[in-house]
């Protein structure tokens, strides 16, 4: 018998204590378990042996009973990470970890995304790991500029005095110019005791933390850009310190120095960095625009009192007033007053949006002119702002698949480079100048100093980060770096109608009634139903007056209509295909049926106790942006597609107004995911857009899922991108974003690629003094990271 575990194992999909029995049937059954399953609390705790059961077997089974093991995400920042190897090693180590599911490092953000078991691992023992590999990692807090600004200013203060302290010593290397300057030379400075004195505060005070950051990679058997900064700027001072020995023995021995290559080396690389970091500052400020948006305050009515206080002590249902120029603290509905409201900020869109009694207001936003009494909806961590804001954080931290040979290269990357140095310097050593120990050494350093690793792990992030950044100022939210990629191949776009194209806010046009009672019992059996359609019945019946009956054995059939009895009559509400079902014949009628569906209005059939008792006709506004980006759509190559549920007839009418030329009429949900799949096996890159409702499963199915988030309705789980505000011109910007971000991503790659490889053969040749390939590799690092922030100026 070996040593037992116990684990508390998080579990979903538990519906009564039948499910609780069965799995702990099936987990007692596994050799070396004993397992006890609480349904009440979601969780199993089980003891297991370790000799015979590992936690992966035992999880497995659970989700092969069809039940999920509850996952959690954490957010980390980590210190002390210097280039792509750094990521990839704590990546490849914690993602060992029993528990752990996924591991996603960002170099450029200094952050890990850690999605792991729940039960099964601690937080603390993550931060524990993290700690053993030599990095300081703390749970995620709301950063905010302040600790940027000391980082910034240590850099600046470490760099200040690294300049100071090299200056001298880079005055010395007019010596080594290989011809007459006639710059003068004080002879104290050529002093290799007075050289020491400057270069060793640069080489071990301001460059420690590339001592600790290569200590920490090799004793866990890998290697960064600290081991190549270490290696090159430490032969440079200790040979320099050889030398500067050999004069105690010799006094009138002329010393080869090259203390003022290492300290400059230092100061390069240090410059290099500080202005990284600015540039990397700058690809976060979309999320810092967004943070800055939130209100401060609000003016609360409690008690009969107006009463202004912090946004965090506003609760739901609390009455707000908001007053002309000030900002809607949080989501809500209006109570009174009209104005027109600027919520350019949330969905892009310029013009600001009328608002009265009724209507949902997002937080953040400007009313412009009227005052405004509202409700409180959601607050916090559900306001649609926070939302926005945890979006674009969690696609910032995410890795597109392109950066997986960046990863590759990263890996393998020192050592290769190392290999180069060594073999350089034995080149020149024993073949091109023999014996010639300084040459050697300047080459080996120069090779070791101008490789870049950094580049090539920056080369990616810093991209998706400015993207994903800029699509959401456009209202235009990437769920991850992954969507962001795959939305440039989209040829084809496959659009809902209801929502999507036209408005999604339907209104009664036309009533035909045949019997006194139709509208009564229609508006009453419509409003049990939640179909967008039966809402504008019932509200047209309501203005004229209908008082609503009490409604029973109600059924929907979704894509065809209702059923339900009222005052013990049976009544029937829908398209002809459900008419026909219960043998009810609209005779003469059918010909107005169809003129209506001509000009694109819904027609809703109404039998009672099997009669036809009337029609009521419904039309829905077409958006203004739909023509247009259907349009641009269509100039781009790509197919343009609708599906509706509404019949072939309304669909015709309502696609030949916007340019569309293929639609999918009577179209029921279900059906949607499979005509995604036919365009899929047709060779096509299919974007799906709809409500994220009942489009889930063709949202899911397409390459791209895009849900309309209209009002304070975000965080559409099955979407891959939310387009908020409903914009369709968004649809069309999306696939540029994608598009551009993609090509500057691949610029990034090569200019990293593209500089390792000409510039190490150059050094290996000894073309490049130690501190030319120092500079070069220190702006190496910037060029990329400013490269990204391109993307913050183009015009989508």
């Amino acid at each position: 018998m070996g040593k037992t575990k116990q684990i508390t194992i998080g579990i979903d999909g538990m519906t009564c204590s039948a499910c609780s029995a069965r799995i702990e049937k099936v987990l007692n059954k596994l050799d070396g378990v004993e397992a006890n399953v609480n349904v009440a609390m979601e969780q199993a705790t089980v003891q297991y042996d370790e000799e015979e059961q590992n936690i992966e077997a035992i999880t497995n089974r659970i989700k092969k009973l069809g039940y999920e093991v509850r996952t959690k995400k954490v957010n980390f920042d980590i210190e002390g990470m210097t280039c792509a190897a750094c990521s990839n090693r704590i990546e490849k180590v914690i993602g060992k970890m029993e528990g752990i599911e996924t591991v996603t490092v960002n170099l450029a953000m200094n952050t890990a995304t850690i999605v792991y078991k729940d039960g099964l691992l601690t937080i603390e023992a993550i931060l524990d790991k993290i700690k053993k590999l030599g990095y300081k990692g703390k749970l995620q807090e709301d950063v905010g500029s302040t600790k940027k600004e000391e980082q910034l200013k240590k850099k600046r203060k470490q760099l200040f005095l690294s300049i100071l302290l090299s200056l001298p010593l880079l005055y010395t290397m007019v010596a080594h110019l290989p011809f007459e300057t006639g710059i003068p030379m004080p002879h104290f400075l050529m002093n290799p005791w007075v050289q020491l004195l400057f270069a060793t505060p640069v080489q071990f005070y301001i460059g420690a933390h590339f001592y600790s950051g290569a200590y920490r990679a090799l004793r866990n058997k890998s290697a960064n850009m600290d081991v190549l900064v270490v290696l090159g700027t430490s032969a440079a001072y200790f040979y320099s310190l050889y030398e500067g020995i050999k004069t105690i023995q010799e006094p009138s021995y002329l010393p080869q120095l090259y203390f003022e290559t290492s300290a400059v080396l230092i100061t390069l690389i240090l410059v290099g960095k500080y202005f990284e970091a600015l540039a990397k500052g700058r690809t976060t400020e979309a999320i810092s625009k967004l943070l800055s948006l939130q209100a401060k305050d609000a003016l609360v009515i409690r008690d009969g009192n107006e009463i202004l206080i912090p946004i965090e002590n506003v609760v739901i249902g609390d009455s707000i007033i908001v007053k002309p120029g000030e900002k809607i603290p949080v989501d809500g509905i209006v109570l009174s007053g009209i104005s027109s409201v600027d919520e350019a900020m949330i969905t892009g869109e310029s013009i600001p949006v009328e608002k009265q009694v009724g209507d949902a207001v997002i937080g953040a936003t400007i009313n412009k002119n009227g005052i405004l009494t509202m409700r409180a909806e959601k607050i916090g961590k559900d306001t649609a702002l926070a939302s926005i804001i945890k979006i674009v954080e969690e696609a910032q931290g995410s890795k597109a698949p392109i950066q997986r040979m960046a990863d590759i290269i990263s890996g393998i990357f020192v050592p290769i480079v190392v290999a180069i140095a060594i073999v350089a310097f034995l080149v020149w050593y024993f073949a091109i100048a023999p014996n010639d120990l300084p040459q050697s050494l300047e080459v080996a350093i120069a090779v070791l100093v101008i490789a870049c690793p950094c580049a090539l792990g920056l080369a990616t992030p810093t991209s998706i980060m400015v993207g994903t950044g800029k699509g959401a100022e456009a209202g235009i939210l990437f769920k991850g770096g992954e969507y962001l990629e795959a939305t440039h191949k989209i040829n084809a776009v496959l659009l809902d109608k209801t929502g999507t194209v036209t408005k999604g806010k339907p209104e009664v046009t036309d009533v035909l009634s045949l019997q006194d009672n139709m509208l009564a019992f229609a508006a009453s059996a419509e409003n049990v139903s939640e179909h967008p359609l039966a809402a504008a019945i019932v509200e047209y019946g309501k203005q004229q007056g209908i008082t609503l009956l009490p409604v029973e054995d109600f059924r929907a059939a979704p894509g065809h209509g209702i059923e339900a009895r009222i005052e013990a009559q049976s009544i029937v509400i829908g398209t002809r295909k459900l008419m026909n079902e219960h043998g009810v014949n609209i005779g003469q009628f059918e010909e107005h049926m169809a003129a209506q569906e001509a000009d694109g209005k819904t027609v809703m059939l109404v039998a009672i106790e099997n009669q036809f008792a009337g029609m009521i006709s419904v039309a829905d506004t077409i958006k203004e942006s739909s023509k247009e980006a259907i349009h641009e759509m269509k100039s781009a190559g790509i197919d343009v597609y609708m599906v509706t549920g509404d019949n072939q007839r309304t669909a015709e009418a309502i696609a030949k107004q916007v340019g569309i030329e293929h639609v999918y009429a009577e179209v029921l949900p279900e059906k949607k995911a499979r005509i995604v799949e036919e365009l899929q096996h047709n060779g096509k890159q299919v974007a799906m857009v709809g409500d994220g409702m009942n489009d889930a499963p063709a949202l899911a199915k397409a390459d791209i899922g895009m849900a309309i988030g209209t009002g304070t309705d975000v965080a559409i789980e099955a979407a891959d991108v939310t387009l908020v505000g409903g914009n369709l011109k968004h649809i069309p910007q999306a696939i540029e974003l994608s598009t551009k971000t993609m090509k500057n991503i691949r610029q990034n790659l090569f200019w990293a690629l593209f500089y390792n490889a000409i510039g190490i053969p150059i050094a290996a040749s000894g073309l490049l003094e130690p501190w030319v390939a120092g500079a070069a590799m220190a702006f190496s690092s910037v060029s990329v990271v400013t490269n990204a922030l391109r993307l913050k100026r183009v015009k989508i």
